[in-house]
């Protein structure tokens, strides 16, 4: 078993990463850390993406949490490369990052988080930034 955690270089990728490591720590599980990439990004974008992916393994390795970070660019949405992904590995968990919403917008959910969290073959923990 492991934890599968989307991640985005914003507040709530980094939220959901935190959350996700903390819970690795605590249940002795590995890490599996999944980039969605739509293939269309800019190269200064994927420089971008690379430097965040290298301090997030430097983190991760300095906890000592075993982990596997997947930069996914297979044309498929965010939610089939974690639900992919959790059924691949066996995950015990999936956390992901949610935007805050106005009042109207929280009447819907994204539709990745919807989908992630109907289709997961697993529990999905969903988390928000703390509001700074």
């Amino acid at each position: 078993m492991g934890i599968v955690v989307g991640y985005l270089a914003t507040p709530e990728g980094r939220a959901a990463l935190e959350t996700a490591s903390g819970e690795a720590e605590r249940r002795g599980e590995s890490l599996v850390v999944v980039v969605s990439e739509r293939g269309d990004e800019t190269d200064e974008h994927r420089q971008e993406t690379q430097t965040a992916l290298d301090a997030v393994r430097s983190e991760l390795t300095s906890r000592g949490i075993e982990h596997d970070v997947r930069v996914l660019a297979r044309g498929r949405d965010v939610a089939e490369d974690l639900i992919g992904t959790a059924e691949e590995v066996g995950a015990g968990l999936i956390v992901i990052g949610l935007r805050r919403r106005s009042p109207v917008g929280k009447l819907i959910l994204g539709a990745n988080a919807q989908r992630i969290l109907l289709d997961s073959p697993c529990p999905v923990l969903a988390v928000k930034p703390s509001a700074s």
